[in-house]
């Protein structure tokens, strides 16, 4: 358990709804409480709320000439984007959190949309493009109701498992100090990236960051009940004050020194009205359009990234949450593994893109979240998000990134279970763990682990130990990283 988790666990009551509720949800069961589960969606909403802005923004735009246009100079409007990313998002959440129980939050996943917008609306149009995301959402459904998703997900060894948790810790870390402008690309082969402006703290965001970093660290540290909302609240504040002060504005890719994503400024208007019609907006024609086997290298791809990403990243937070058993399988693995498939198809039948597991559901399990109900509350918050878009822009991406970094932290303290006596062991676990953030994807690292893992421990006499689905997955990711002369091949 992290260190927010000093509440008193009460007794659950008897009788009534809140019993019931207890029950259902196992909240007392897993140690929480009422308190804990509402505080933690809360926490989960806000350090994901900036999908509901930078979605669109990767997906669509505000007119045809800065917008992604895709094969037939189609191009998705920012709003819709944005009104179907929080309803998707929203109802994901909430199902996989009344199903599977678990406080894992779902939206849009950040690389399936970027493969979707850089890779293949080139080819195809963005009906097409969803109409693929549906078939892989629809496959990933297939593979966890035979049970074999699940299959593979429990041959994975502990060892791995663990290592994946950390990974995905240090790449949650990554992504928090990159967002925050603290760690800048240099512009050069080497060094590649660098500390802030040739190597100095130079921006107010940056600065915002690193106070939000500090304050959330000291109330952690001093074991302080709702540490990571406290300092998100706190920070934010801060951020108004300086920009209404400083007046530094976002940065739009032409200003280094503005914030990340969205100024923190109290809006002109709270309330706006959700356009969704994109819903629906869905073609299969890609097969038609490309052929058969440029389509299929494609549903490929998004299979192995959706199913690999959304199995790490499950492994981490159960982990974190303390719900993984001594395998490292969590409860209702399988119920879960089909819901996330689930959210493939609806995000693709919305054209928000794929939603999947995100990793920033760490931040509302640091903050005490142990149960669906916080996913409940987390997709309350972004189905009012539709409605109250402009009170999503007030967190800037730079205080999100500061209780990143914290939850990365918490979760690489998991290494400690981890067996360093055995290099066969160490070299997988050391490519799974360091491949994550330096590629930024939780699939590669997962693919380096499993493919340097069966061939190691196989090669130095341990091959009995390894289980045949291993085999199998890691001459999948061999495939899956030599795609790009496959495609080549086949023209």
């Amino acid at each position: 358990m992290s260190a927010t988790q000093t509440d008193t666990v009460t007794p659950a009551p008897k009788q009534g709804f809140k019993a019931r509720t207890d029950r259902y949800f196992e909240i007392t069961t897993r140690g929480s409480s009422w308190g804990r589960e509402v505080r933690g969606g809360v926490v989960t909403f806000v350090t994901m709320a900036y999908i509901v802005i930078l979605n669109p923004l990767i997906l669509g735009g505000f007119s045809a000439d800065q917008a992604t246009v895709d094969v037939a100079g189609g191009w998705l409007p920012n709003a819709q984007v944005a009104a179907v990313t929080a309803l998707t998002a929203g109802v994901m959440t909430i199902l996989f959190g009344v199903i599977a129980r678990l406080p894992f939050g779902f939206a849009a996943g950040l690389g399936i949309n970027s493969f979707l917008a850089a890779s293949v609306v080139g080819q195809v149009t963005w009906a097409e493009a969803m109409g693929l995301v549906v078939i892989n959402g629809l496959i990933i459904v297939l593979l966890a109701s035979t049970g074999l998703r699940a299959m593979i997900f429990t041959a994975v060894p502990q060892q791995l498992k663990l290592a994946i948790t950390v990974g995905i810790g240090l790449f949650i870390a990554f992504i928090g100090l990159v967002d925050s402008g603290f760690v800048r690309s240099s512009g050069f082969a080497a060094p590649p990236v660098q500390l802030g402006d040739n190597g100095s703290v130079t921006t107010l965001p940056t600065t915002v960051f690193v106070i939000g970093l500090i304050i959330i660290g000291v109330l952690l540290a001093r074991k302080v009940k709702a540490a990571l909302l406290i300092g998100i609240v706190a920070t934010t504040v801060i951020a108004v004050i300086l920009e209404a002060i400083f007046k530094v504005g976002p940065s739009f890719g032409t200003n280094p020194a503005g914030w990340n994503l969205n100024a923190p400024v109290l809006p002109t208007t709270i309330v706006a009205m959700p356009d969704l019609s994109l819903l629906g907006q869905v073609s299969f024609g890609a097969f038609d359009r490309i052929g058969v086997l440029a389509a299929v290298m494609l549903v490929f791809t998004l299979v192995f990234t959706n199913f690999f990403d959304a199995m790490g990243t499950m492994t981490g937070l159960a982990n974190e949450a303390g719900l993984a058993d001594k395998d490292g399988n969590f409860p209702r693995l399988k119920s879960a593994l089909i819901v996330e498939g689930i959210g493939a198809v609806a995000g693709g039948a919305a054209s928000a893109s794929s939603n999947t597991v995100f990793i920033e559901s760490g931040a509302g399990i640091g903050e005490g979240a142990r149960t669906g109900l916080a996913n409940v509350v987390t997709g309350v918050l972004f189905l009012a998000a539709m409605f109250f878009t402009p009170l999503t822009q007030i967190v800037p991406l730079e205080v999100a990134a500061a209780a990143l970094v914290i939850v990365g932290a918490l979760m690489v303290s998991q290494i400690r279970h981890i067996d360093f006596s055995e290099f066969s062991i160490v070299l997988p676990v050391f490519l799974t763990i360091i491949v994550m953030p330096l590629t930024y994807s939780i699939a590669n690292g997962i693919g380096a682990g499993f493919i340097s893992w069966v061939l190691v421990r196989s090669l130095s006499g341990k091959a009995k130990g390894v289980s045949p689905l291993l085999w199998i997955v890691a001459v999948g990711f061999l495939i899956y990283f030599a795609r790009g002369p496959i495609e080549a091949l086949l023209g």
